[in-house]
């Protein structure tokens, strides 16, 4: 059975789940650390010093700020990428990965494409 987390809006999460934390896209980490529970994972920077530890799930909710969402329905990721790519904390790369990336309309076209090789 997949470990979750429950997140500060009453979500349940798994490692496979994309959600919105501080307005951007992350996955949870699960870690076998003493000192901490799990880590965020940036969609795109993650794996690496851009991962986020937190020791429990009330430090999450601590820093869990108001623009953190959760997950988000593929339209309103579609809305989310629309919106950040007049961000300039966002690079054009950094986007074109996060569109195949997310669970948007274009990233599941995009996957689907893929992998019939069209």
């Amino acid at each position: 059975m997949a470990r979750t987390l429950e997140l500060p809006n009453g979500e349940s999460v798994t490692s496979e789940d994309v959600f919105l934390y501080n307005n951007y896209p992350y996955r949870v980490v699960f870690v076998d650390d003493e000192e901490y529970e799990f880590e965020l994972s940036p969609l795109h920077w993650g794996g690496g010093d851009m991962d986020i530890p937190f020791r429990d799930r009330e430090a999450l909710v601590e820093q869990w700020g108001s623009e953190s969402r959760g997950t988000l329905t593929p339209t309103e990721w579609d809305q989310w990428l629309r919106e950040v790519r007049h961000d300039d904390r966002f690079g054009d790369d950094e986007l074109s990965v996060l569109a195949r990336e997310l669970p948007n309309s274009d990233g599941l076209l995009t996957r689907f494409r893929r992998a019939l090789g069209l």
